[in-house]
C-alpha cells in the first residue's frame, strides 16, 4: 500500500504540473456544459412564417393574427403570390408559408368548409415534423372558434356538451428540454475527460521515456496500473459532482434520487472507461493516435447511446448494438435516478451490466499490458 500511494501521489503531482492538461479537466468541461445545455435543444422556436392573403378578409386577418400571437413564429412578411413565396423559401429566407385562398370567409360562412395550403421547408425533416404540428395546432384552435361562431345552437335550452382535458405531466412539470439533456450532458463529459486523459497519460509517458524506466523497478503491474488510473477516476467523481451543482443551481434541475446512489454507478462505471483508455493506450504509440482511436469510438457511443436520439427509433439491428454500449446504461440511471427518484433495484440490471462490463474491460487492459523487466 505504501508503494501505492506513492504512485498516486506522484500522478498527482503530474497532472497538476501538466499545464496543458489542466484546462481539459477543470475549464473545458464546465464550459461544455453550460453551453451544450443551452444549445443543444429540441424546441422550434423563431421559425420564419410568411403568408399570402388572397381573401383579406375578416376571418383572414383573425388566423394571421394568431399566428403573430405565437412564440413559435416570426412572422416575416406577406407576398402577393406564390411564386414570390416559393423563392423567397428556396433562398432560405421563409421555413413555412401559409396560403389563404380568395373567397376564404364566403366559403366558411355559406359552404361551412375552406381549404388551407401549407407550405413547408422539410429539408430537415425533424424540424419539419414539428412545425407542421405547430401550424395545425394554431388553425385547430382557429377552426374550433369559428365552429363556435357559425354554428350557434337554434335552441338555447339545449345544454351543450364541453370535454375537458388536463394533461398532466410526470418528471418534468415544465417541458423544460434542459431537465432531459443536462443529465445526459453530464454524462458525456464525464466519459469523454476520463477516456481521453486516462489514454493520454499513460501515453505521454511512453513518450517521454519515463515508461521504461518504471518497467524496469521492483513496482508490480497491478501497482502501476491502479496508480495509474486512480487520480483519474477521483477526478471523474469531481466532474460529476461540480456538474450536479451547475445543473442544479444554474438550470434547476430537480435531484430526486438518492446522491450516493448516483455516485455508486458512477464509481463502477468510471472503471469501464478507464479500463477502455487503459486498453487503448497500450496499442498506441503517440497522444495523438490515443485521440484519435479514442474520439473514434466516443463518436459510436455517444450517438448510439439514447442521448440525443431515442433508441426506440432506430433499426432493430443498431438497437441490439446498444446493448453493448455502457454510455447508453449511464444516460440511462442518470436520468432515472435524478428526475424519477429510482431506487437501486430499479437500477439493478444497468449495475449488473456495468459491472460485468468494467470487469471485461479492465480484464483485457490489464492483460494486454507488458511490462517488461
Amino acid at each position: 500500500m505504501k508503494i501505492l500511494g506513492f504512485i498516486i501521489q506522484k500522478e498527482f503531482k503530474q497532472i497538476f504540473r501538466n499545464k496543458g492538461m489542466l484546462p481539459i479537466i477543470f475549464v473545458m468541461p464546465f464550459i461544455q456544459l453550460l453551453i451544450l445545455s443551452n444549445a443543444a435543444t429540441f424546441d422550434i422556436k423563431n421559425i420564419k412564417f410568411s403568408y399570402i392573403d388572397n381573401d383579406h378578409s375578416t376571418y383572414s386577418r383573425e388566423l394571421i393574427s394568431k399566428f403573430e400571437a405565437s412564440k413559435y413564429f416570426h412572422v416575416i412578411t406577406d407576398f402577393p403570390s406564390e411564386k414570390k413565396a416559393k423563392l423567397a423559401m428556396l433562398n432560405g429566407d421563409v421555413n413555412v408559408i401559409l396560403e389563404i385562398p380568395k373567397y376564404f370567409e364566403r366559403d366558411l360562412q355559406k359552404e361551412k368548409y375552406a381549404n388551407l395550403s401549407v407550405t413547408i421547408n422539410a429539408i430537415d425533416g425533424a424540424s419539419a415534423g414539428v412545425e407542421n404540428v405547430y401550424v395545425n395546432q394554431i388553425i385547430q384552435n382557429f377552426n374550433k372558434n369559428i365552429q363556435v361562431e357559425l354554428f350557434q345552437p337554434s335552441n338555447s335550452n339545449i345544454a351543450s356538451v364541453d370535454i375537458l382535458t388536463i394533461p398532466s405531466f410526470w418528471y418534468n412539470k415544465t417541458l423544460n428540454y434542459k431537465t432531459y439533456m443536462v443529465p445526459g450532458i453530464l454524462v458525456l463529459l464525464v466519459t469523454m475527460i476520463t477516456l481521453f486523459l486516462s489514454g493520454m497519460n499513460i501515453v505521454r509517458e511512453k513518450e517521454i521515456g519515463t515508461l521504461e524506466q518504471i518497467n524496469v523497478t521492483p513496482i508490480k503491474k497491478s501497482q502501476f496500473i491502479v496508480g495509474k488510473l486512480f487520480p483519474f477516476w477521483v477526478l471523474g467523481l469531481s466532474i460529476l459532482t461540480v456538474g450536479l451543482i451547475i445543473a442544479k443551481v444554474i438550470f434547476n434541475v430537480p435531484i430526486v434520487g438518492n446522491l450516493m446512489l448516483m455516485y455508486l454507478y458512477t464509481s463502477i462505471y468510471i472503471l469501464v472507461i478507464l479500463g477502455i483508455g487503459l486498453f487503448i493506450s497500450n496499442f498506441t504509440e503517440t497522444q495523438q493516435q490515443a485521440m484519435f482511436i479514442s474520439w473514434f469510438f466516443m463518436v459510436i457511443f455517444i450517438l448510439m447511446s439514447g442521448l440525443f436520439t431515442p433508441i426506440e427509433s432506430m433499426p432493430n439491428w443498431a438497437q441490439r448494438i446498444t446493448d453493448f454500449n455502457p454510455i447508453k446504461y449511464f444516460v440511462e440511471v442518470m436520468r432515472m435516478v435524478m428526475l424519477k427518484g429510482s431506487g437501486f433495484i430499479d437500477i439493478l440490471p444497468q449495475v449488473l451490466k456495468t459491472v460485468l462490463f468494467a470487469l471485461i474491460m479492465n480484464g483485457l487492459a490489464v492483460w494486454s499490458y507488458k511490462k517488461t523487466t
